[in-house]
């Protein structure tokens, strides 16, 4: 991404509608994941760190017993990359998947 500018905010809020539950927060695109327990939050949190990992782009995540947060940005651009998108869209089909 590096030479890439960040994504304008009507780009951004263009590509908001198509991950749903994302919202934009401090720069960075973030959703909260739920579930009905530590195991579950944490099964969720590997498979996602082996997806995104082929995709060299490694979102921020903050877990807790029933929740992941997962936020997302890219540092090579100072703010919000298409990468972004679609790694917020992974990780919508991957949550959907359980």
């Amino acid at each position: 991404m590096k030479g890439q500018p960040a994504m304008s905010d009507s780009e951004v809020a263009a590509m908001l509608t198509s991950v749903p539950g994302w919202a934009v927060k401090d720069g960075a695109i973030e959703k909260t994941f739920s579930f009905a327990n530590y195991h579950e939050t944490l099964a969720f949190v590997n498979a996602l760190a082996y997806v995104v990992h082929l995709d060299d782009h490694h979102p921020d995540l903050m877990v807790s017993y029933n929740r992941c947060v997962v936020r997302l940005n890219t540092h090579d651009v100072n703010g919000l990359s298409m990468n972004d998108f679609i790694v917020a869209a992974k990780a919508n089909a991957l949550y959907a998947q359980r």
